[in-house]
Order: structure tokens, then C-alpha cells, then sequence
């Protein structure tokens, strides 16, 4: 995929707020739905979108037909009225920005000016999809937040309930009225459905738990237990520890010098752990080595780490970048684990989720073997990979907003395995 396609299936529409570089709307489209609208504020990021084929415009109307360019509404989501879309769209998707409630952030939640889970809302109610996909931190189930997250829920369930001036316990109250006695038009009412999710458990090679929260259109009748059940994990780190030990793993890595494998063999387990029908979690090895059609990486040299291209003419951004630390917090990642979660950071830059030790050895007198492994920065197409989005797809601005827009993405194939379980629950419907 070398751009945004131009020629989406025509059978489903979707929406797409808060698109950052793309990732969840990537997942939606690449799940069968044909976007119709865009929306994004970061400069940076917008440009990433044009340089892959959207187009952006003025936010008055614009319908593309069917081959024609994504529309990007570059600006702010308050500005946009999404009212001409009513009746049009199967899926709203979007991940509000997660700052206020991400453990690395202030977290102010509701107070934060940053909560734009009303906007999200506001478009619910303007465009009235079929289905709304969500994704969001884990910080939203801390306890601090749990009450104010609870009434983001039922605000979905009930968009059409305006807040207006009220507090947002005062407007919880008049949801949980409605809550309880029941007279609600099913065309205004949505099944909100929340999972928590690690994405190494769909398939991508990363630790990342996040929320996601999908919502169906209640006079529709989708089939709630089957969504459910298509959203189950395929993946598992048993599985992994499994291919290691019965060594499916190393059959693949061939390369792996044997002081690797004997080193990570010694911290697994000596018993084989159950079986449990799932694949193996992908590793940070894996997506350097490819994942499906992905040709290896090309290896960085130590003597190209001075922001020096990699790529051989074939991979963009695979340079690489001096300075790479560990210290305490600041551990790095390990080839044959998934990846640490890959974060925006306050400037772009964050910690070891960023460094990670390579298979070279270096001479260490502080360490009881004399050596120790090499490590160095991650490549912004190492990053990439990480969070499943393809070699073609290009980023744009300086290393450290590249970094920003991979850290703030939806990892596709995470967003994909919940856009298809979506499409799937509305074919049903459709059939019946």
C-alpha cells in the first residue's frame, strides 16, 4: 500500500476524527470501509495524510465518490460541521487525544481542555453512524477517572441527551434516568461494547494496553454476543514460549547467533506451558525480519548510527541516530520479546521504549561474562513496523514529530481486527 488507496470498496463509508498519521483509519479502510471524511489538527500529521494521497479541503460539504481522494479537514474538530454526512456513514472512528488521562501525561481528565470525548459525540449525533470505533489509554480505568469514565459509556449509549450547562454529574444523572426507563428511540440509543486489549494479543509486536470501546446503532439489532466473540485474542505469550522451547521460533531465525538463543532460552521456563490454541505473540525480531510479505530490514551499521540513511534506496526513514543510553527507567527493548510500548513522548522523544540491545557483543568489565550487547536507537521504520504500519507508508516532518505521530497512532492490524469484527456484525444484519 504506498499511499491512501483511491479506489476504497464503495459497500461501507466511515469517519474518521483525531487521524493522526493514519493508523486507525488505515485499519478501518483496509477492513472494507470507504472513508468519506478525515479530520485532523496537528500540522505535522495532516501533511503525513496529504503525502499519502488525502486530499485536503474546506469542510463544506465534499462527498467524495467512490475512487476519488480521502477528504482531510486540517483543523480543528469544533470547527467542522458534520452534518451533511447524516445518513451516510457506517463507522465513526477516532481516538481522542489521551493526554488527559495517560499516565504519562498531567491526566487532569474532564477538566483538561484537551478532553475532546464530547466532540466525539457531537458527531454522533450530527452524523448518526451505524457504529462508533474508540480507542483510547488505559488511564481512563484508573480510579480516579473510573467514575468520569463510566459516564463517557453512557453518554454514548445516549448522545441524543445534550449536556448543555450541566456538570458532567449533573448530565450522568439525567443518563442513568433515561438508563432506567427505557423509553428511548432505538435510533438514537447505542450497545456500547468496552475491551481491554494488549495489541502483542492481535498480533502486533508491541506491549500496548489500551481501551477500546465500539457502539452499534440499537435499531439495527446487531448480534452483540457474536462481536464479542470475534474480538477474541488470536495471540498469546504462552504460544511464543511454546515455538521457543519446541523450536518453531529459532526455525525461523536461523540467523540468531547461538549465545542469543542460549541466553533467552535460559530466562523461559523449563516446562512447556499449556496449550491454548492461539498463535505465538510476535516479537521486536519478527517485525525487523518481516511480518507477511515484508522484506527484512537491512541491519544499521555502528558506523552509520550519525543520522546516516539505512535504507538502501528501499526503506525510507531507516536512519540511524547517535546517543542511545540505559539507565534505571530507562531499559530497552529486547529482539525476542514484543516491542515495549512504542509512547508520543513530551517531545517526541521517549525513553527505552526507543533503545534496544542488537545481538552484537561489546566488551563490559562491569558485567560478570566481560561483555555485553550492544544497543542503539530504533529507526523511525523499525518504530513503524512495530505498530504494523507498512514500509510504504511515509512520515512526514523531523525524526522527533515522526516519532510523535507513531507513538499517538492506533497500531493497524489492532484496529483492523475490531473494523472487520464491525463490518462482519453489520453484514449480518444486512443478511437477515
Amino acid at each position: 500500500m504506498s499511499d491512501l488507496p483511491l479506489h476504497s470498496t464503495p459497500d461501507r463509508t466511515s469517519v474518521e476524527l483525531f487521524a493522526g498519521g493514519g493508523g486507525l483509519a488505515m485499519a478501518v479502510h483496509n477492513a472494507g470501509f470507504r472513508p468519506l471524511l478525515l479530520n485532523e489538527l496537528a500540522v505535522r500529521a495532516c501533511q503525513t495524510l496529504e503525502v499519502n494521497g488525502a486530499k485536503r479541503f474546506d469542510g463544506l460539504g465534499w462527498v467524495p465518490a467512490p475512487g476519488e481522494p480521502w477528504p482531510l479537514f486540517a483543523g480543528d474538530v469544533r470547527h467542522l460541521d458534520m452534518r451533511y454526512l447524516e445518513g451516510r456513514v457506517d463507522v465513526l472512528a477516532g481516538g481522542p487525544p489521551c493526554q488527559p488521562f495517560s499516565l504519562g501525561g498531567v491526566a487532569k481528565g474532564d477538566e483538561d481542555g484537551r478532553d475532546m470525548f464530547p466532540e466525539m459525540f457531537r458527531a454522533v449525533r450530527e452524523i448518526r453512524p451505524k457504529a462508533v470505533i474508540c480507542e483510547n489509554v488505559r488511564g481512563l480505568l484508573r480510579p480516579s477517572f473510573k467514575p468520569y469514565f463510566d459516564y463517557i459509556l453512557r453518554e454514548l449509549e445516549f448522545p441524543f441527551e445534550k449536556r448543555g450547562d450541566r456538570t458532567w454529574r449533573e448530565h450522568d444523572a439525567a443518563l442513568r434516568r433515561r438508563a432506567a426507563d427505557g423509553a428511548v428511540d432505538p435510533s438514537e440509543r447505542y450497545e456500547v461494547i468496552m475491551t481491554r486489549v494488549n495489541a502483542a494479543d492481535y498480533g502486533v509486536p508491541q506491549i500496548r494496553n489500551r481501551v477500546i470501546i465500539v457502539a452499534f446503532r440499537s435499531d439495527l439489532g446487531v448480534d452483540v454476543d457474536a462481536f464479542k466473540a470475534a474480538v477474541e485474542p488470536e495471540y498469546s505469550e504462552a504460544a511464543l514460549v511454546r515455538s521457543m522451547l519446541e523450536g518453531g521460533y529459532w526455525e525461523r531465525h536461523r540467523e540468531v547467533p547461538s549465545y542469543v538463543r542460549r541466553d533467552v532460552m535460559d530466562r523461559l521456563p523449563s516446562a512447556l506451558p499449556l496449550e491454548d490454541d492461539r498463535r505465538p505473540w510476535r516479537t521486536l525480531r519478527d517485525a525487523l525480519a518481516g511480518i507477511g510479505e515484508e522484506d527484512p530490514l537491512p541491519p544499521v551499521s555502528w558506523d552509520r548510527l550519525d543520522r546516516q540513511d539505512n535504507g538502501r534506496g528501499q526503506f525510507t526513514h531507516h536512519i540511524g541516530w547517535p546517543n542511545a543510553r540505559i539507565y534505571p527507567g530507562h531499559t530497552p527493548n529486547e529482539l525476542d520479546r514484543p516491542a515495549k510500548t512504542v509512547k508520543a513522548g513530551v517531545h517526541g522523544v521517549a525513553g527505552g521504549e526507543l533503545v534496544m540491545l542488537t545481538d552484537d557483543l561489546t566488551p563490559d568489565t562491569s558485567d560478570p561474562s566481560g561483555c555485553s550487547y550492544r544497543h542503539r536507537y530504533m529507526t523511525v521504520r523499525e518504530t513503524a513496523r512495530v505498530m504494523t504500519f507498512p514500509d510504504s507508508w511515509k512520515l512526514e516532518g523531523p525524526r522527533t514529530e515522526q516519532m510523535r505521530q507513531l507513538g499517538n497512532a492506533v497500531p493497524v492490524l489492532l484496529g483492523e481486527a475490531f473494523a472487520r469484527a464491525v463490518a462482519q456484525a453489520l453484514d449480518q444484519v444486512e443478511r437477515q
